[in-house]
């Protein structure tokens, strides 16, 4: 997982390819960070995210599911899953794997 410094702003930045759901080859840039740990971080999360992998924390999926959802449910209904997402899921499956999680 490369991260590359920016000479000219004294900055980090982090570059990878992945592939979008039409199987296109896609090239991802993200710039700004301020030490090298945050890229590699960044890319890392990024690659867990973009495959379709389940072998990520399940509190990591919560944070992708909660983008996602966030901007299509009501407010006061967004309200109501933030609540018990917060209080009743994350402490009790937040640091397990997905894969790991059994009915």
């Amino acid at each position: 997982m490369p991260a590359y410094r920016d000479e000219d702003k004294g900055n980090w930045f982090s570059s990878c390819y992945y592939q979008d759901w039409k199987g296109k080859r896609v090239k991802k840039l993200k710039r700004g960070f301020k030490t090298k740990k945050e890229a590699q971080e960044w890319e890392n999360n990024f690659k867990l995210q973009s495959e379709n992998n389940l072998d990520m924390k399940f509190k990591d999926f919560v944070n992708i599911y909660k983008s996602d959802i966030k901007t299509r449910v009501k407010y006061n209904t967004w309200i109501s899953k933030e609540y018990i997402i917060n209080l009743k899921i994350i402490p009790a499956f937040g640091e397990r794997k997905i894969n790991e999680i059994k009915p």
